[in-house]
């Protein structure tokens, strides 16, 4: 059955609303109830709620320029804070059944990428000015340019990239791979655990974790994420209890004197907008580059997923647009302002939301209950701070499967689309960095069209950031070239 004859069934078979509530979230017009709402507001907010974990160990692991480290309390406090207000804002404004959060993917670009080249108030900075920027391009049409700028395959390799690299994210920060120092004189980068073996307590329940979440996605156990992490999470505190165990890394798995606790909201405000343009040893085309790729990635996993929850809703017209798409793609950018300024990362629409949508999900009502439960776990920090490395890690290699799945709709039988997209999913883990794979991908992608004689096939915006990239990869020899190096 088609989207616009699923529509036209509810609508035939709409009861009339029932009181004001009813008429504006439009739940019975769109063939819903009051309880197929609640109950998709749950399923979503179980089935994304892993993100008040995973957010503060990603950017709670690393360090910015100077040696800083964010708190792991007040990036709960503010990760659930800027989902449940975004949550809620989405839903009353844009009436469709989706959730806002710090987005995966995303933060690894702040965290690991950002954040060693300056402050984290500068980098955050950048965040706010990312998600001022997608409204500008809401607001003055210029999405359409832009999505017409980048071919599909990139866009999918882009998400594939990302998702190699949180996976190998996730199994250097359970430790599973380790770097192997130099002084070692060895021919290979990485090895297997620490000495080349797995060992460790820790160890087990990463591993033990990791069966446990592919085993319930594959089974398509709704929450398999959530599940899988409170699950090893549990299995870590017994562990703890009764093994010795010298270190756990940054989180050890004990439990808290008080599972509820008043919210930490000492990261709210903390950035500074414009300082990473003089932040020392940071140019102006790498920070420009910077908050390119934070738009890039953003952008279009937000058109993606607002495209995909809303089809798997029944709630596109006969042309195939989303309903309130305007206003969905501006709170979509405003959530990113939010992210930036609460220091949570930019946060972003969640396709975890289709939870909430098989659950019976139409209306931006179930928003009120995902946020709402966002908002009540600002008060359970203590219970959401035990989580180990460990129990966490898992949820990345996850996610990296999950994002590379879309590999599949790139044409690898087209050398001028495959090798560009090669290049980008390649680059991005074998270099640490998300902007590098993209740069890799556009410029050989400009290359491979020239070189076959269809320039003309490449849109401007292309040419333009192309070049920009050509600068950011040759910034040595042309300081070098200009005297200034």
């Amino acid at each position: 059955m088609s989207e616009s004859q699923k529509v036209a069934d509810r609508s035939d078979a709409a009861p009339p609303a029932v009181n004001s509530v009813d008429r504006f979230f439009k739940i019975s017009e769109r063939g819903s109830t009051f309880g197929r709402e609640i109950r998709g507001g749950f399923a979503t907010f179980f089935t994304m709620a892993y993100i008040l974990v995973l957010n503060p160990i990603i950017l709670g692991s690393a360090k910015d320029k100077f040696g800083h480290q964010l708190d792991a309390v007040q990036l709960t406090t503010a990760t659930a804070l800027v989902a449940a207000v975004m949550t809620i804002i989405m839903g009353v404004g844009g009436n469709l059944p989706l959730a806002l959060a710090a987005g995966l993917g995303l933060n690894a670009v702040v965290a690991f990428q950002i954040a060693p080249l300056m402050s984290w108030d500068d980098a955050m900075g950048l965040i706010v000015l990312e998600g001022l920027l997608i409204c500008v391009l809401v607001v003055t049409g210029l999405r359409e340019a832009v999505m017409h700028a980048i071919p599909q395959p990139l866009k999918q390799a882009i998400s594939v990239g990302i998702g190699l690299f949180i996976a190998f994210i996730g199994f250097v920060d359970a430790g599973f791979v380790s770097r192997i120092p130099d002084a070692a004189n060895t021919t290979v980068p990485v090895q297997l655990g620490g000495t080349g073996t797995l060992a460790g307590w820790p160890m087990l329940v990463f591993c033990l974790g990791v069966l446990l979440t592919i085993g319930l996605l594959a089974r398509k156990v709704k929450g398999a994420i959530l599940i899988s992490i409170v699950g090893m999470t549990a299995v870590a505190l017994v562990i703890n209890s009764i093994a010795d165990i010298k270190t756990w890394g940054l989180t050890t798995p004990s439990w808290p004197g008080n599972l509820v606790d008043t919210p930490d909201f000492g990261l709210i405000g903390d950035f500074d907008l414009f300082g990473a343009f003089s932040a020392p040893g940071v140019g102006v085309i790498t920070v420009v580059l910077l908050i390119f790729t934070l738009i890039l990635s953003d952008f279009f996993d937000t058109m993606g997923t607002v495209v995909g929850v809303s089809a798997e809703a029944g709630l596109l017209d006969e042309e195939g647009k989303v309903p309130n798409l305007g206003r969905v793609l501006l709170i979509d950018g405003a959530a990113a302002v939010a992210g930036g300024a609460a220091s949570a990362s930019s946060a972003t629409s969640y396709i975890e939301s289709a939870a909430g949508v098989g659950e019976g999900s139409r209306t931006g009502f179930s928003n009120l209950v995902t946020g709402g439960l966002f908002g009540l776990a600002l008060f359970l920090t203590p219970l959401l701070t035990i989580v180990p490395l460990q129990a966490a890690a898992p949820a990345l290699v996850a996610v990296g499967f999950l994002m590379m799945t879309q590999v599949k709709h790139i044409d690898w039988d087209r050398y001028d689309i495959a090798i560009p997209a090669f290049l980008t999913i390649a680059v991005m883990p074998f270099t640490y960095s998300i902007t590098n794979g993209i740069g890799a991908g556009f410029l050989a992608y400009v290359v491979i069209k020239t070189v076959l004689g269809k320039a003309k096939e490449v849109h401007w915006l292309l040419w333009g950031t192309s070049a920009l990239f050509l600068v950011y990869f040759a910034i040595d020899p042309i300081e070098q070239l200009l005297g200034a190096k």
